[in-house]
């Protein structure tokens, strides 16, 4: 089985993603995390649908009073908000060794989006692949411009209007310039 054919799952440090990417720390700074995690998950939902990848992003909700949750923002991607007492780290963690001692690693490929330095050495202990938190955004920017370039129309050759009509109307404008109704 090829790589490009084995389903691949993202794991990404929602955190770790918003204090890397300019954009995203902009909407922290200007608007609030909140806006910022929407427009990290947008931004997933977009980039995961490209690949046909699973994606989860996760967020710390460490210093909160309430249990781990996750919302599903599409059918590729969901949310997960850590539990009391954990970080986004030790979910992360937690994932990848469930993962490694699993049958499913066989015919799957685990990719982390992180930055931390310690997180990236212990993802790779447990054999996930490596993603920076700056090359995913990256790679997210570049499907954005394909996916541009994907849905921008064709332009015809030529600088005059008569290029850009459709065939039928170029025909009956032909007509009408010899005189032939």
């Amino acid at each position: 089985m090829s790589l490009s054919s084995k389903l691949t799952i993202l794991l990404v440090d929602g955190y770790n993603a918003i204090g890397t990417w300019s954009e995203l720390q902009q909407i922290r700074d200007r608007e609030s995390l909140e806006a910022a995690r929407r427009q990290l998950i947008e931004f997933l939902i977009n980039y995961a649908a490209w690949q046909n990848w699973q994606t989860s992003v996760v967020f710390d909700a460490y210093a909160s009073n309430t249990p781990g949750h996750r919302e599903e923002h599409t059918e590729c991607v969901s949310a997960y908000y850590t539990g009391f007492a954990q970080t986004a780290d030790t979910y992360i963690e937690k994932y990848c060794a469930a993962f490694a001692r699993s049958a499913e690693r066989f015919d799957r490929r685990l990719i982390v989006a992180t930055s931390d330095g310690i997180q990236q050495q212990t993802v790779r202990g447990y054999g996930a692949e490596l993603m920076s938190a700056r090359e995913l955004a990256i790679a997210v920017r570049g499907a954005q411009q394909r996916i541009k370039q994907k849905r921008r129309p064709q332009r015809p050759a030529g600088r005059f209007l008569f290029n850009s009509l459709d065939p039928k109307a170029q025909q009956r404008l032909t007509q009408w310039r010899m005189g032939k109704n």
